[in-house]
């Protein structure tokens, strides 16, 4: 049976992953990755691109917002450190979510341009 990995390491491995991806030779750059942002939002919820879902774009827009906000459920006032782990899961979690789907996404857009509009002919 193996053994379970400790969930505080899970959110580095995620930002780790994220990073490496990113940076890999030939990836999108970071201004390419933003600016397809919103062409995944547009795609996504007028259903032309079923890659991400309403409920995940809503995901990723309340985890944007939470680690922005100064509101948070474990405040670093008061619990120090760990009000910060909250923030780098939350934070891990984004970051990874946002590569994958920005890759995803213009891929299927790199994918569309070789496609030819048109009637099937049977």
């Amino acid at each position: 049976m193996p053994t379970p990995r400790p969930v505080r390491w899970t959110g580095l491995r995620q930002l780790s992953a994220a990073v490496r991806t990113a940076s890999a030779p030939g990836a999108p750059s970071l201004a390419t990755r933003m600016s397809a942002v919103p062409r995944l939002v547009r795609a996504s919820l007028s259903g032309q691109y079923d890659g991400c879902t309403p409920a995940h774009l809503a995901a990723l827009a309340a985890a944007a917002a939470y680690v922005v906000s100064p509101v948070d459920l474990l405040p670093e006032a008061v619990l120090s450190v760990v009000g910060l782990a909250d923030d780098a899961v939350v934070l891990a979690w984004f970051a990874a979510a946002l590569v994958r789907d920005t890759d995803d996404f213009l891929a299927w857009e790199k994918a569309r341009e070789r496609t030819v509009r048109g009637e099937t002919v049977r």
